[in-house]
């Protein structure tokens, strides 16, 4: 053994050590943390307070307990000046400390110090003398020995060199759910996770520039910077389906955050069953932006200042009388302000009430709370409100619009053509009423715009929003006014849109989300998919409608096939490709157009392949259906006859970018199954 080896096993037998000792303080952490909880519910305080700290206690004991396992750190940084000076610093995924007033063994990732981790170079070393990585066998579940190596990098004397630990960790198989990226962070990557609170952000990212992990990466990190703020308000995360939330579910757990609602905007948005399906066209339709202009209309359509005479209000033997001029112009000057429809109802009350009250103190001199609620509470004020201001929920407003051709006339005259307004009509009979109505998923995207003019849902602090370019107007709309008074993470690549209105320019998405200035942040150097498989997307991308750059890759491993089959050989040949990625490590990925799946699934099974769904996160060959697969990744992906994946979206459709979404599956290895010509 030489000396150089000496030092290392010496080197790794103390990092160990250290790492042992952190386990055990650890552990003294979660027992502490229940403990708190014990004491807490024993401190005198009012009960709003105790409820508070008992909240607080327990959150923070249940976050603590479900730490997931894994190694507590991943990089050091030992310091040559600053505050820092001759100290080292290990790198985690949480801070661990002995006593809250003691250094911290562990610095968790997102803390302002760990920052030179990320950004420190050889030309800017940010004090650091030494930058160290260390390299865990894969599936640790964070045991000392599982410690298999270490690189340093002696930044305070200018060395530079490209990580192999980082390379390894890249480029480890990908066998169930997304992990985390903590130890990977890029510089790039890492000035997208830490803008600020305050920050819109939009991320257009090629394929396996790791965006959808900078969108999670980035809500841990404001939940660690403003966690009062953040939990005041809430955190969000939008996919676009339940399999990609199965996909990213680990992720926050991973980084020692819990309770992160993660969601889709049709389940947000979900006021009854979907039992009604809509063809493209109407379905486009509703999903474009005039929409919401016909909506305006047929809800205030309601509004009359002129439907009610003079109103007469009791008050014990006296009636105060509301002339009908002096209503219908309270009534207008509400309407102008456009607050939302149930505001402005209130709104009408309380300026009736006012009305009375300046006469009757006019007359008898100051009145009484009592008497306040008393003359709001009136029948004749209610009727009166009722007949110029009546209230309404959304169904009531889009039942009778999409079964009324007149109504629908009325509101849509000048914003939609004859032939539009006979697109968005229900077919068949108009039902008798909302009840009955069968709705469709455009539909109830309809409905919440409604409930939003009604009035403002409840927002959240911040919303991460994946797979953007695939968001209409109108559902960009529904996530505004979910983040009305937070920021956005935005993240998406213009070339993966696959929807009927997918966005051709984030400008138009940012308007439509109420973000028209927000910054578009490129992300264009690929981490994931290999140099082969991102030179053969990149040939695609030129037929796309779109104007992205070319992604790259720092990867120059990886294997792209082409293999051509006889007509009515595909299957066969599929197999034959999905054995060969077996005697390799890592998952399988079989992609089809929707009507080829359940054939391919048979002739696997035919051939003794266990094969599951998209669903299955863990399964070694997954047969999946191309509209699912996005955001998803396999090592080996088998992409079956191209040609009809392409075609399988129709006239018009966008065939050709659901191919590219399936292409940049493939984190290793792509095989491409065909008999057709292919597409590129």
């Amino acid at each position: 053994m030489t000396s150089t080896d000496t030092a290392l096993q010496r080197a790794l037998a103390h990092e160990r050590a250290h790492h042992d000792h952190c386990r055990t303080v650890l552990a003294a952490m979660v027992e502490g943390a229940q403990e708190h909880v014990v004491t807490g519910e024993d401190v005198s305080a009012s009960g709003a307070d105790a409820e508070v700290l008992g909240y607080r206690l327990r959150s923070r004991a249940k976050k603590m307990r479900e730490l997931p396992p894994g190694p507590l750190f991943f990089g050091r940084l030992d310091f040559a000046e600053g505050e820092e000076t001759g100290r080292a610093l290990h790198i985690g995924r949480l801070r661990i400390t002995e006593h809250p007033a003691a250094p911290p063994l562990v610095v968790d990732w997102r803390a302002p110090v760990s920052r030179a981790f990320y950004q420190a170079t050889a030309g800017d070393p940010r004090g650091v003398d030494v930058r160290r990585r260390f390299g865990w066998a894969p599936g640790s579940r964070g045991e000392s020995a599982d410690l298999t190596g270490m690189e340093d990098e002696h930044l305070g004397r200018g060395e530079s060199r490209a990580s192999a630990i980082v390379a390894r960790e890249i480029e480890r198989p990908r066998v169930g759910p997304m992990r985390d990226i903590a130890a990977t962070i890029q510089p790039e990557q890492d000035d997208l996770v830490r803008a600020g609170l305050g920050t819109t952000v939009c991320v257009q990212g090629a394929p396996g520039t790791g965006k959808t992990a900078v969108g999670l990466h980035r809500a841990a990190y404001l939940l660690y910077t403003h966690p009062q703020r953040i939990k005041r308000g809430g955190l969000l995360i939008l996919g676009p389906n339940p399999t990609f939330l199965s996909y990213i579910a680990e992720v926050l757990p991973a980084l020692g955050e819990s309770g992160v609602r993660q969601s889709t905007l049709d389940r947000e948005i979900a006021r009854h069953p979907v039992t009604r399906t809509d063809d493209v066209r109407t379905a486009a339709l509703k999903h474009d932006a005039r929409t919401a202009e016909v909506l305006r209309r047929a809800l205030y359509a309601r509004v009359d200042p002129g439907a009610a005479g003079d109103l007469t209000v009791p008050d014990g033997s006296y009636r105060w009388r509301v002339p009908a001029e002096a209503l219908a112009r309270v009534v207008a000057d509400v309407r102008r302000e456009q607050p939302p429809y149930t505001v402005g109802r209130e709104r009408v009350r309380a300026r009736i009430v006012r009305y009375v009250q300046e006469r009757a103190e006019r007359r008898a001199g100051p009145r009484t709370n009592a008497w306040l609620r008393r003359v709001e509470r009136a029948r004749p004020v209610g009727a009166v409100l009722d007949a110029v201001w009546p209230r309404v929920r959304p169904e009531e407003v889009l039942a009778p619009l999409l079964g009324d051709p007149a109504e629908l006339a009325r509101a849509a005259d000048g914003v939609l053509d004859d032939g539009e307004q006979r697109t968005l009509l229900w077919t068949g009979r108009a039902p008798r009423s909302w009840k009955s109505a069968r709705w469709s998923a455009a539909d109830l995207l309809l409905l919440d715009e409604v409930a939003g003019l009604l009035e403002h849902p409840e927002g959240y602090g911040h919303v991460v929003v994946d797979e953007a370019q695939d968001l209409s107007p109108m559902e960009c709309r529904a996530i505004a006014r979910r983040s009305a008074f937070g920021s956005l993470t935005v993240l998406g690549d213009l070339a993966q849109g696959t929807t009927p209105w997918a966005a051709r320019s984030w400008r138009t998405v940012l308007a439509h989300l109420g973000r028209p200035d927000a910054a578009v942040v490129p992300l264009t150097t690929g981490f994931r998919v290999p140099k082969k498989v991102v030179g053969l997307a990149n040939r695609l991308l030129e037929r796309l409608d779109v104007d992205v750059p070319p992604a790259r890759s720092l990867r120059g491993d990886g294997e792209l096939t082409l293999r051509e089959a006889a007509p009515g050989a595909v299957p066969e040949a599929v197999v034959d490709a999905v054995r060969h990625a077996l005697a390799r490590e890592g998952s399988v990925g079989v992609v089809a157009a929707d009507p080829d799946v359940p054939g391919l699934r048979a002739a696997l099974d035919a051939a003794g392949i266990a094969a599951a769904g998209p669903e299955a996160l863990g399964a070694r060959v997954a047969v999946v259906p191309a509209s699912l697969v996005k955001g998803l990744e396999y090592d080996h992906v088998v992409a079956v006859e191209p040609a009809a994946i392409a075609a399988a979206e129709g006239p018009g459709g966008r065939g050709l970018h659901r191919l590219y979404v399936v292409l940049t599956r493939a984190v290793s290895r792509l095989d491409v199954v065909h008999a057709r010509p292919l597409p590129f």
